[in-house]
Formats: C-alpha cells, structure tokens, sequence
C-alpha cells in the first residue's frame, strides 16, 4: 500500500502556499495553520460570510476553515450555485485569510444531513445504508454508484470552480473531503448493494463476522468512495487532501462512535483505499488530549511496523479555556501542521481569548529562522510533571499550581491546563512560550542527588518541613543555575526584543522560571555551569 503523495511533497506544496518553509525532522517553526473551523451553519448566507471571517481575522487566526454545503452548491440536479463560495474566497482574500473548504458532501458526521432535497427525496436512486434488522439510516450508502457520481460531479464542479477564482492557490491552501465519515447504528452497511459486495470480498472468510470484522469492511469500502473524489481533485486542481475522523472514545463499540472512519487503528484499510489522501485528522474533543495526538502524529504505526508518515493536523478541537495551551502543546511536541477549535465563532470571549494569547505566540515563534529542537508541554490536576533530558539539560516541568504558595491550587476548584513551548536555542539557551507552568533546570547528576525539600514563596524551607534521607550527603558534579530569564517578544524579522528582566521572587531566587495561570508570556531562558 502505497500513498498518493509523500509527507514532503505535501510539505512542498502548502510551503509555495505560504510562502514559509517547513521540515520534517529538525522543524523549522516559519509555518503553522493557525485556525479555527466555524459552526456549521455560520456560512449559508452572503451576511454571515461578510460578518464572520473579518472577526476571525481579529481573533489572531490566519487561516479558516468552512463548509462548502451541497444542499446550497447544487439546490437543483444539475444546476450549481458558486455565491457562497465567491463570497468566501473574496473576503478571505480582503482580510489576508487562507481558506480550508470542508466538502458537507454524502455525509456530515455519518449522517447525509447535507445532501440536496432532489437526492434525499429519491431514495430508490439514491438509497440508504441499512441495519442487520432491515432499518433505513439517514445515511447514503457508499456500495451505490448513483450516490458516488451525484457527489461526485458536484465536488468536481467545486474544484473546478476553485481553480477559476483562485488558480495560484493564494487563498484556498487544503481541501477536506466530506466529514467524520462513519457508520452509526450498526458497524457497517447490511442494504443489499452492501451485501453483494460483502459477499464478493468474502470478508467473513478472511477477518471473521464480529463488529471489528465489519468495521473495517466498511472502512475499506468508505476510503475507495473518497479516493475517487480524491483522484478527481487531484487532476483538477492539485491541493493537499484530508479526512477527519470523530473518535473511538469512551469505550464505545463500532456502530456506538461513527465507525470505520480514518481512525487511526484503521490506517491499513484507508491507505490501501484511498492512496491519494495526504493526511488522516483527529478531530478531538474528549478527554485524552495528548494521547489522541500521539496517535495522529508522524509517524504512525500499524499493527505490522510499517512506518507512515502522517504530519499532526487537528482540523477540530473542543474551543474552550483550554485550547490556547493545547495548541501549543500540538506545535511544541509533534511539529503539527495545524490546529483548528471548532465552533469559534459562536465560542466565549474567555474561550477565544486563550486561542488569540497562544496564536500571538506562536506566530512570534515563527518568525525564529533557524532549525530548532521543540517539546510540548500540557499539564492538567492529574498531570501535573514532565522531566526531559537536553543533552546534558534535565528539565522538570510542572503544572503551576504545583507551586505550595498559589491559593487557587487548593480551593477546590479544577485546575485549569498548563501548557507551554519549550525551543532550544543553542546550548543552554531556551525559549519558554506558554501559560501556566514552572520548569527548573539542572545537570543530570544533580538531578540524581536532588533533595525533595518544600520551600515557601520567599525559599525559606516550610517550618516543620522534611528533607529526603540521603545515604551520602557529599555532592557530586556540577550544577546548573539560571543566567538570566528575560520576558521578550520577536518582532517580524526574527530579533528579539527584551521586555523586562524576571529575577528574585519571579524565579524563586534562581531556582526556575515561570509563568502563571493566567499570564501568556514567551521566556528567553539563559543557563549557565558551575
């Protein structure tokens, strides 16, 4: 099985978007999709296109992703209505945005909601996918060649259209094919069309007749629906493709979550389907943040160890408090491509304001032109630590309110995510972006020989308070104390500019560098040996 394009030409292609670079190894930070997906009804009219897109330019975004609707591309069989993507390209195109149109094709979140009223109403012609027990779905059944070039067709006349008002790329940059393809109610399609093609795979022969068996036919059988959409898109107007996937949360069994979709245990079958798609994309709104990225980020692994590069894109998150530090957590730890919380048009201001802190971050960062090693911190109540070892560097790397002397650790409320950027400058030279965390540094044996000691604010020892029993109390090797931890910003053209020096009771005495809860700062950390 082999994918239409490499990780590095689909690379290739959104740096000529972009006019950035990218790399896959050592990341040069210049790119990144600073996004945010709408509602899903926040584009079906000429006024919410005008109103909505300026205000996500406003909120720090550079790059939106909305629906292309069927149901409003082609109201009549045939007859295709280009207004509500005109409008889209050319305010985009006003406001410096970068556009991601999402296909709401054959199906939206399984259902086939977005399909036109011609194709709803002529069930016979289009028919729906059904249960074990005979029951019809609001779901199109992907086995009908009706259902397939009806979709088709209209999803060529949008590429086609695209390339027309935009041939250089300069505005629509990725294209998703339908969204969060999958079965709901039963883990695959039981209507007639279904069964002939069950029966000609004899799927049951090779995999077994439980649910899993069944998820992936169906998976198989979505991802060669969307590879010819795929290869249709490909030689009209060649663009980086994705799919998303809603996630196998919860405990849920197939046919419970919208099974046989790009999820990650499914890779084999996607890729073996749809050779032509680029990337399979988390979209990730339960619990689990990092676990969800890691098993999305380059490069995943099947179950036989064939490696696959797939780069983290993350076309929808939960918009909440916490989405500024995950999103920076997604570019610190996996290099991701993109990030995108969904809804953010209809989010609270103090929900958009964490995406809007971290943006303003990152896209500092960015303007960094060297190639530089990254890690992503992301911290919650119950995560609270992460030790990494530099080259010598080891970092303890805490969740804020780890802090004894912050009341807000312990008045019973949930600890809102800590999460930050680490970037290595040179040895021991670092950049800190982030919010909500604390991070010391020491060499590797005083790390070993590290006395667990609580120290108050002013770092006096805590009356009363214990030191951890050494065996030998000599002390060995050299130590590592803090330079100088200064708050910066970096302006366009790479310099850094300094902003205020942090020292004394803003580094506990030297003894690390911080940012609160609350604050959203970027750190330039200078270590020194003795």
């Amino acid at each position: 099985m082999k994918k239409g394009r490499s990780i590095s030409a689909l690379l290739s292609i959104i740096m000529m978007l972009m006019s950035n670079t990218l790399q896959a190894d050592n990341v040069s930070l210049q790119f990144r999709i600073l996004g945010g997906e709408l509602s899903n009804s926040a584009a079906t009219s000429v006024s919410d296109v005008e109103e909505v897109l300026p205000r996500m330019k406003a909120l720090g975004l550079n790059t939106v992703l909305v629906p292309v609707y069927w149901e409003f591309l082609e109201p009549v069989e045939g007859q295709m209505d280009f207004t509500l993507v005109d409008c889209t390209i050319d305010v985009a195109r006003q406001q410096g945005l970068k556009i991601v149109p999402l296909w709401f094709g054959a199906w939206k979140n399984s259902m086939s909601c977005y399909a036109p009223a011609w194709f709803k109403l002529d069930v016979k012609r289009f028919p729906r996918a059904m249960t074990a027990e005979g029951k019809q779905l609001e779901i199109a059944s992907c086995f009908s060649d009706n259902v397939l070039q009806a979709d088709l067709k209209a999803f060529s006349a949008l590429m086609r259209h695209i390339k027309e008002r935009d041939p250089q790329r300069e505005v629509v940059i990725m294209m998703q094919i339908e969204n969060e393809i999958g079965m709901l109610e039963s883990a695959r399609d039981h209507s007639p069309l279904a069964e002939k093609a069950y029966n000609k795979e004899r799927w049951a022969e090779r995999y077994g007749t439980d649910e899993y068996a069944d998820e992936k036919f169906m998976a198989l059988s979505y991802a060669r629906y969307v590879e010819h959409l795929a290869k249709a898109a490909r030689e009209i107007h060649d663009m980086p493709l994705y799919v998303n996937a809603a996630m196998n949360s919860r405990g849920r069994r197939p046919g419970e979550y919208p099974s046989a979709g790009p999820l990650a245990h499914l890779i084999d079958f996607w890729l073996e389907g749809a050779p032509s798609i680029d990337l399979l994309a988390p979209d990730i709104y339960d619990t689990g943040f990092k676990s969800w990225c890691a098993q999305y980020a380059m490069p995943l692994r099947p179950q036989d160890g064939r490696k696959v590069n797939n780069r983290l894109f993350i076309p929808e998150s939960r918009c909440c408090e916490n989405s500024g530090v995950r999103a920076l957590y997604a570019f610190g730890e996996h290099q991701a491509l993109g990030f995108s919380p969904f809804a953010i048009d209809q989010a609270s201001p103090k929900e958009t304001e964490t995406v809007t802190k971290a943006y303003s971050l990152l896209r500092q960062v960015s303007n960094i032109k060297q190639t530089l090693n990254t890690w992503g911190l992301l911290f919650d109540q119950e995560d609270k630590e992460r030790i990494i070892n530099d080259k010598g560097v080891v970092m303890t790397c805490r969740h804020y309110f780890t802090l004894p002397w912050d009341p807000r650790a312990t008045d019973g409320s949930t600890w809102p995510e800590g999460g930050a950027m680490i970037i290595r400058l040179g040895k021991y030279d670092y950049l800190l972006a982030g919010s909500g965390v604390v991070v010391d540094f020491k060499t590797p044996t005083e790390k070993q020989q590290e006395e667990k000691k609580q120290l108050g604010e002013d770092g006096f020892a805590e009356a009363g308070g214990s030191t951890s029993p050494k065996a030998d109390k000599h002390f060995h090797g050299k130590r590592l104390g803090l330079l100088s931890v200064d708050e910066v910003c970096i302006s366009d053209d790479g310099t850094m500019q300094y902003l205020r020096r942090h020292n004394g009771d803003q580094t506990h005495q030297g003894r690390h560098a911080r940012i609160s809860v609350g604050e959203w700062k970027l750190l330039h950390i200078r270590l020194y040996e003795y």
